[in-house]
Formats: structure tokens, sequence, C-alpha cells
């Protein structure tokens, strides 16, 4: 392998890193309400979630959660209750805001604030590529090419869904300025109707008056 294609194989690598979508998120909630995570996400795309309840109060047991993930028409996608931890996974089904919503069970000792580590992967990130070297048998440089494949696909699908969104901002943009358009003329056609009323009026009654 020459240079060129070592350095097109750190490239395609360095792009790998950059390109999956894995987050670790901190949320610390609070003893009453709920606090929630959300990111928008195009249809048919996994998305793989752990998280757990991080405890700095030894002297007393874990406090315990809930969690819930609906999508972005409201269907519930996960619930649990009283637990310390847990994990989702589901494939998007349709294209919006996903949001995943935590809050402390009432039976929660000591009172105060809780801290969350999720783990949040979408895409080619949450892809279990272990699993996929050990049924192809591959490795190495062909499990990574493998990889940037799955991230070049991903990248040309977000680049059809921010067209997709684009074209739908634009008719939206558009339908938008013609309904202010036509506001404006049926809104400029009432004033000079109304002037025009005014001035008849006001014209009978000082005729009626005989002052002109």
């Amino acid at each position: 392998m020459g240079v060129g294609a070592n350095v097109r194989v750190v490239l395609l690598l360095f792009l790998l890193c950059v390109v999956q979508r894995s987050a670790a998120i901190w949320l610390s909630l609070p003893a009453t309400g709920t606090k929630c995570v959300s990111e928008e996400i195009q249809s048919n795309v996994v998305v793989l979630s752990d998280y757990v309840v991080i405890s700095d109060d030894h002297t007393h047991s874990t406090p315990t959660i809930s969690a819930k993930v609906t999508s972005p028409y409201g269907n519930n996608l996960h619930h649990q209750e009283n637990v310390t931890h847990g994990q989702f996974a589901f494939t998007t089904s349709e294209s919006g805001n996903y949001l995943a919503c935590f809050w402390i069970d009432g039976n929660n000792q000591g009172g105060g604030d809780v801290s969350l580590n999720i783990d949040w992967k979408t895409g080619i990130a949450a892809k279990d590529w272990d699993s996929v070297a050990r049924k192809e048998k591959i490795e190495g440089v062909e499990l990574e090419l493998r990889k940037l494949e799955g991230v070049v696909e991903a990248i040309h699908e977000n680049l059809l869904y921010l067209k997709s969104r684009e074209a739908e901002m634009r008719i939206v943009s558009e339908k938008t300025n013609g309904r202010v358009a036509w506001f404006s003329i049926m809104s400029l056609g009432v004033c000079i109707v109304v002037s025009a009323s005014q001035i008849w009026y006001l014209k009978r009654y000082f005729q009626k008056k005989k002052l002109i």
C-alpha cells in the first residue's frame, strides 16, 4: 500500500471518528420535575441508548428514576419506572424530533438532585460492528472500510434528508409569502373601500346640511 493510499485511509478513519454520532450526556435531575433531551432524526435510523443513575451518596440506596421516549407524533417508544439503569433501542419510522424524558421517582430518600449519564448513539455509531465482523469474517482495514462505507451512505442519506427539508421549507415559505401578499392586497382593498365609503357618507351629510 503506497503513501497516498495510507493518507486516504487515515483521512477516512478521521472522517469516521468525526461523522459517527455518539454522545455521552450528563443530566442533573431535580427532586421534582422532568428533564428531557431531544434530537432531530430522519426515518429509518437506528437509535441505541444506555442510561444509568450515578449516585455519590453511599449512605442511602441508589435513587430510582422513570424514563419515557416518544416519537415526533407522540408514539411511546420506551417507558420504564423505578429503575437505576436501562436501555432503549429502536429504528425511527418518522422524521422529526425524538424526545427522551427522565424524572426521579417519589422514593428518593436523599431528596436532592440526581446525576444521570446517557450514552446516546444514532445511525452508524449504533451499529454492532463486532457482530458484523464475526458474521462476515472481516477485520482490520477491511472492517474499517466497511465502517466508512456505512458513513458514506449515512452522509448521502443525510444530504438527501436535508435537501428534502430545504424543499419543504421553500414550499412553506413560498406559500406564506403568497398568503401575506394576498392579505396585504385584501387589506389595501378594504382600506380603499372604507375610505371611499367615509368620503361618500361625509359628502351626503354635508349636502344634506347644505354646507356644500
